[in-house]
């Protein structure tokens, strides 16, 4: 009975394969892996390849079509205005002016560090019309559009009411101020960087 023979490796030749064989794993962790599953693109070989775009960050959700979108913290109705202890004024129920402000109309940009926050405000009389318009320059902000009571009296705490509070990159609509006062956006940017708001205002108002 004839017996096999098999080539034998030499410890060297083993060892050196092995090396070669963890070298090709780590080149393509780096290259490949790390980009397409946990967003890190140490060597630009993601962006270059398109690795990159396999990434979904942990706080995104896709829908049935298939379309990626980006969840955020669910915002509490308690979040929306004064606390239950800060009285509404007695400024809030005075009567409309007579005559409104001049009609005008502004484009303006304010810029949202990143990790801050930052008010962008008009002023408006009782029952002012104001026709808005914003949009950002990339990613989504926490918004909070609210007004003030404008009051004869300066107060430590004072007194305001939510309009509307969300994330997004760009909102619409028409606004009809309940009192007279200051009326605007908060904006927190939570993204790494800098973000610019383009914000467009077309009624009765001041700024």
């Amino acid at each position: 009975m004839s017996e096999n023979n098999f080539p034998r490796l030499s410890n060297k030749k083993i060892i050196r394969s092995v090396l070669f064989a963890l070298g090709i794993a780590i080149l393509v962790l780096v290259c490949a892996v790390l980009p397409a599953e946990y967003g890190i693109d140490p060597v630009g070989t993601g962006k270059l390849f398109g690795f990159n775009k396999l990434y979904i960050p942990e706080d995104t959700a896709q829908d049935k079509e298939g379309i990626v979108r980006k969840s955020y913290p669910p915002i509490k109705m308690e979040k929306a205005g004064s606390a239950p202890d800060v009285k509404r004024p007695v400024e809030a129920d005075n009567p409309p002016p007579a005559k409104q402000f001049e009609l005008r109309e502004d484009s303006v940009q304010v810029v949202v560090p990143a990790g801050k926050g930052i008010e962008y405000k008009m002023y408006v009389l009782k029952y002012g019309n104001v026709k808005y318009e914003w949009t950002t320059d990339k990613d989504v902000l926490y918004f909070d559009f609210h007004g003030e009571v404008s009051q004869e009296q300066e107060t430590k705490d004072v007194y305001y009411q939510s309009y509307a509070i969300a994330y997004s990159n760009n909102m619409v609509g028409t606004f009809i101020s309940p009192f007279e006062g200051k009326h605007g956006w908060f904006f927190r940017n939570n993204g790494k960087e800098d973000v610019t708001v383009t914000i467009r205002l077309k009624g009765e108002y001041v700024l």
